[in-house]
């Protein structure tokens, strides 16, 4: 009997290539212009490379601007408060706390929050060692709900 998860190899891997591709014919200034005009649109980093990429025909951006998209918002000074991985979650978690007041008997949910919110703690610990996070910042679930709307 198989005891590893790991099931597989069929995934996709991105080529080992490090200039940008020859098919691409944007430049690193429409790219940039590209990625500022859809951040003060207010769209998050994420979806900004999937719009890139399916809609202009832009595999990465790094592989022509040589900076990942956050790289280029936080030079312009349009990066996120709250990296958006820790954002995400802390959305989640509120509409868990949304949820287990209309169900308090819950209690899977109940344990789901807790796992998450220790998630939340060890990622806002992970920023703050970085210098993404304020040295002072602490989750907390009423500033969550706030963060949230």
């Amino acid at each position: 009997m198989r005891k590893s998860k790991i099931k597989g190899k069929s995934h996709s891997m991105r080529p080992v290539e490090s200039g940008a591709p020859k098919w691409v014919k944007a430049t690193s200034e429409e790219v940039e212009s590209l990625i500022i005009e859809f951040a003060k649109k207010g769209i998050p980093p994420s979806q900004i490379g999937v719009i890139l990429r399916d809609q202009y025909g832009i595999p990465l951006a790094k592989q022509i601007t040589g900076k990942k998209v956050c790289e280029t918002l936080s030079e312009k000074n349009l990066a996120p408060d709250i990296p958006e991985d820790l954002f995400n979650l802390i959305k989640h978690a509120s509409r868990i706390r949304r949820h287990l007041e209309e169900h308090p008997k819950d209690m899977s949910s109940k344990r789901g929050l807790q796992l998450l919110e220790s998630k939340i703690n060890r990622l806002a610990k992970y920023y703050t060692s970085l210098g993404k996070l304020p040295h002072d910042w602490k989750y907390s679930p009423e500033k969550a709900s706030i963060l949230a709307r």
